[in-house]
């Protein structure tokens, strides 16, 4: 999957809408690497991502529990390492193996930039007056 992509959301429809196109275009094995300030709708994007995947349980933040586990038409890891202070740390989640048979999102993915698989799509999220930006590129 190759994309570059940039684009206006205006309203929670417009995010809504991103996640639906993107969905179909996931497979097992894709991961997400989510960047931007607090509050620019990494989690809310990733919920409604998570409901065009399949998934029919409530989707949280796993802000300090750091992983929450999924099962919709694939199984989904959605990461915060928001709270990690070194990369070592990543590492004892046991990053590598989560790549293989899942979707892997991860929000506040900096800590990790060096261990992602060449193949991440990187997902930047970014205050543009009233409304947010995100920006694809694999």
């Amino acid at each position: 999957m190759d994309m570059q992509e940039e684009r206006i959301l205006r309203s929670e429809d417009d995010t809504i809408e991103f996640a639906k196109e993107l969905a179909p275009k996931l497979k097992k094995g894709d991961v997400l690497a989510l960047y931007g300030e607090l509050g620019t709708g990494k989690t809310f994007f990733t919920q409604q991502l998570c409901k065009f995947l399949g998934v029919r349980e409530n989707v949280s933040s796993p802000s300090y529990v750091l992983m929450n586990e999924y099962i919709g038409n694939y199984n989904i890891y959605h990461l915060d390492l928001y709270r990690l202070d070194a990369a070592e740390e990543v590492l004892e989640l046991g990053l590598y193996d989560l790549f293989k048979d899942a979707i892997t999102i991860i929000e506040w993915p900096e800590i990790a930039d060096g261990m992602l698989p060449e193949n991440t799509i990187h997902i930047y999220f970014e205050f543009i007056d009233q409304n947010r930006k995100v920006r694809i590129s694999k």
